[in-house]
């Protein structure tokens, strides 16, 4: 009968393979402390040899002494030469990560056009307003575009600039146009390095 690896216990450390697990696992044991002690030596020297890439980084050892308290489930009773990580830090959790939730009216815009809008109403009267405005506008029909593949109107656009600025930003489509965005083609695409004329011989 066959010991299929899916019928065997989980490797805590797979990286190391099952031999080394099963050598961990006779380590336990041995009765007599002194003989698991050089046991385990041995264990962490064979270890290191699996991945001898690894030993110029540092505390390279000490990171196999806590593997091998790790492959043994904590239960490996001899006189560690280094201060090995504890069972309970390893369920140590981060803590979560606080999000401020906050209102979104267009989703598919996200909060920062809002945000960027409302800096664009605080702008002085002038060229550099007018360039922040229609560069958003511009990002606005690109989102939308992006969304659902199709030709955007102009007057979509300045109708969501005109309610998210509380009707400080007015644009007529008989005076102002966005960018044509279309999906690039074999024929609208950078020709390839190889299309390049060939070097006379």
């Amino acid at each position: 009968m066959y010991n299929y690896n899916t019928q065997l216990k989980k490797l805590a450390l797979p990286e190391y393979g099952r031999n080394i697990q099963q050598m961990v696992d006779y380590c336990c044991t041995i009765p007599d402390k002194d003989e698991r002690t050089r046991c385990a030596y041995t264990i962490i020297k064979t270890m290191g040899n699996i991945f001898p890439q690894l030993r110029d980084e540092a505390d390279y050892k000490h990171k196999l002494w806590d593997h091998l308290a790790i492959m043994s489930d904590f239960k490996l009773d001899i006189d560690y030469p280094y201060e090995i990580v504890k069972e309970e830090n390893l369920e140590t959790k981060p803590e979560p990560v606080k999000y401020k939730l906050e209102h979104i009216k267009m989703r598919h815009y996200g909060k920062i056009i809002e945000r960027m809008i409302e800096r664009a109403c605080e702008y002085p009267e002038g060229k550099e307003k007018d360039a922040l405005i229609m560069l958003i506008a511009n990002h606005m029909k690109k989102v939308i575009y992006l969304i659902n593949k199709e030709d955007v109107e102009d007057a979509k656009i300045f109708k969501d600039l005109a309610f998210y600025s509380h009707g400080k930003i007015n644009l007529d489509p008989a005076t102002h146009s966005l960018h044509q965005f279309k999906e690039a083609t074999a024929a609208t695409a950078p020709k390839n390095a190889s299309n390049k004329k060939k070097k006379k011989k």
